[in-house]
């Protein structure tokens, strides 16, 4: 059945995913092994945005993009394009590597990479692909409410009325994947590996490194604990985070982990 604010007609309608896909992949509680991409594309000066979505064949949702885009687009290097991915695990490095060599070839293109979750967020090489990425240009954040409501309306199949994303998902997770990918692009937990000798250690206290810690990780962390109503550990956090800043990756590198394989002995029991 469609949206009446999808007419029958609408060119975008075989485009767009069902409401139980979009939950499935992009629920930052969830670990799907399989991966979804979204994306706009948007030509020179022109208002019209182009939507597509695509999955993993044999190939990762990335490379499938990238092949489909420079078979069936030539550019002109005088004509700018705007690309946005929304995914749901951020790109593995050799993704990563992709995507660079990509760019490379296509200067007039401009990448922003929205994501649901963190890929394997504690290989060493995956972490220095997303800082490579960064350096190179494009810019790499976890999606919040805003651009989970934007591909509800725009990417998803959604039924008649219901053109607001609900349920929302709790901030606490978005924030903590927000989080670890600023010390991963900032290179915090990595400084302390090496320092305990190539390996991170998680069990052994290492020296902090020798770096300011941004404003707006205290002020992340200190709201969370206030939206637990827990001042008291905001308090005790902030003056952790102040004494050894390694605290925070440790903390969020654990976490994870833990969700991690707490939904893996989940799914052995099914």
């Amino acid at each position: 059945m469609t949206s009446p604010c999808l007419p029958a007609g609408d060119p975008t309608l075989r485009r767009r995913i069902e409401p139980w896909e979009f939950e499935a992949f992009f629920d930052p509680r969830e670990l799907r092994k399989e991966a979804c991409l979204l994306y706009e594309i948007k030509w020179g000066t022109s208002h019209k945005i182009w939507r597509n979505s695509g999955k993993n064949t044999t190939k990762h949702v990335e490379v499938n993009f990238i092949e489909k885009f420079a078979s069936e687009r030539h550019l002109r290097s005088s004509i700018s394009c705007s690309v946005i991915w929304f995914m749901s695990w951020s790109p593995c490095w050799e993704c990563c590597r992709a995507i660079r060599e990509f760019l490379r070839q296509q200067p007039s293109v401009t990448l922003v990479i929205y994501v649901a979750r963190l890929y394997h967020h504690m290989d060493q090489q995956n972490r220095q692909g997303l800082r490579d990425l960064v350096s190179s240009g494009v810019i790499i954040q976890i999606m919040r409410a805003p651009e989970h409501d934007h591909c509800w309306r725009n990417f998803v199949n959604y039924p008649p009325g219901k053109d607001v994303h609900w349920p929302r998902y709790l901030p606490l997770w978005m924030e903590l994947y927000a989080l670890e990918l600023h010390c991963i692009i900032l290179g915090f937990r990595d400084q302390a590996s090496a320092a305990a000798g190539g390996q991170p250690d998680l069990q052994r206290p290492s020296s902090p490194p020798q770096r300011a810690v941004p404003p707006e990780i205290f002020c992340t962390i200190f709201n969370l604990s206030v939206f637990r109503q827990d001042i008291l550990s905001a308090k005790c956090i902030l003056t952790t985070l102040c004494v050894c800043f390694i605290s925070l990756p440790r903390f969020t590198t654990n976490f994870f982990y833990f969700k991690q394989e707490e939904a893996r002995e989940e799914y052995l029991e099914c």
